[in-house]
């Protein structure tokens, strides 16, 4: 095996290598990003029960 084979196909791994970390911190900042939108959501205000508490029924 010359060297150029040799250096090309290093090459290639260091490419993957470096593609896959580009990848896994886009992932990791994308999460981040998801997590921050999510906990600054404002809490959903509680609708009130329609006929809960409102009414009493005494029947005898």
């Amino acid at each position: 095996m010359d060297i150029n084979s040799m250096m090309s196909m290093d090459l290639a791994q260091l490419q993957q290598t470096v593609q896959m970390s580009v990848l896994q911190n886009s992932m990791n900042m994308q999460a981040t990003a998801a997590v921050q939108l999510l906990e600054a959501m404002p809490e959903p205000a509680q609708a009130a029960h329609p006929y809960k508490g409102a009414t009493i029924d005494v029947q005898v």
